[in-house]
């Protein structure tokens, strides 16, 4: 049963995941990959989020591992990184990888923390 939930969850995910980072580049239109960095953002606030909460494992599978694990991507932001720096920007490729963890786990942070602060 787990892995249907996590199925259904991933085939919610991975096209918003899609249509979000298509969006944002279109919205910004620079070389940075804005939308991965944007995904993976909101996808860690909204797995710390899940994982603040008291949920039923059926749950966890459907919206933790299957959506937001769909949703984020970090074999994306892996190439994308790697892409800006054989493409001469190092320094925007060291930003994108340490931007995107230190606000991906912030944002996860918060999520708990809100949680957290809702469920008392």
């Amino acid at each position: 049963m787990n892995v249907l939930l996590v199925a259904l969850g991933a085939a919610l995910g991975a096209p918003l995941r899609y249509l979000t980072d298509r969006a944002v580049q279109a919205r910004f239109g620079s070389a940075f990959p804005w939308g991965t960095l944007t995904v993976n953002v909101v996808g860690s606030l909204a797995l710390g989020f899940l994982v603040g909460l008291p949920v039923a494992p059926a749950v966890s599978a459907l919206v933790g591992t299957g959506f937001c694990g769909a949703l984020t991507t970090w074999s994306t932001l892996s190439y994308e990184t790697l892409q800006l720096a054989r493409s001469g920007g190092r320094l925007r490729a060291l930003a994108n990888m340490l931007g995107s963890v230190a606000a991906s786990l912030a944002a996860a942070t918060i999520g708990y923390a809100l949680a957290r602060a809702l469920t008392g």
